[in-house]
């Protein structure tokens, strides 16, 4: 069998979307700590595998996003997994530079919920304005 071959058959198991897309958690390969969500298509996917390093598929942008290209912080892919259901991917990662998530926090979820609102609770480690200079 062809290495393509292989490739393909292990993308098609995937459960993919109404629009051609799944769910990938981030997920620190230390800590256990969940970074991020984002989405992939199935493009994304294999170069994910291929490049290893995180490449989602930007729904705003409708296009491809390697994770770092802009900020430099980019996810380096130590696993990745299927769940139960094939339509959730998880990928144990590197967080280069520490932060992933735009708001220059070391993760997505920093937000708690507290008497009915959401109170930041982490704090930002990098001014994003500095990260996104054009």
């Amino acid at each position: 069998m062809k290495n393509s071959d292989m490739s393909e058959q292990w993308i098609e198991q995937v459960k993919w979307n109404s629009d051609g897309l799944v769910p990938a958690i981030a997920q620190d390969h230390v800590t256990g700590k969940v970074l991020m969500v984002a989405w992939m298509n199935a493009e994304a996917l294999a170069l994910t595998v291929q490049e290893n390093r995180a490449i989602y598929w930007s729904r705003s942008r409708q296009k491809l996003w390697r994770k770092g290209e802009e900020s430099g912080h980019v996810q380096q892919l130590h696993e990745i997994r299927l769940d139960c259901d094939d339509d959730v991917i998880l990928m144990s990662v590197e967080q280069l530079g520490g932060i992933a998530c735009h708001t220059g926090r070391e993760h997505c979820f920093y937000k708690t919920l507290q008497e009915g609102e959401w109170v930041p609770v982490e704090p930002v480690l990098k001014d994003p304005n500095s990260i996104y200079e054009k």
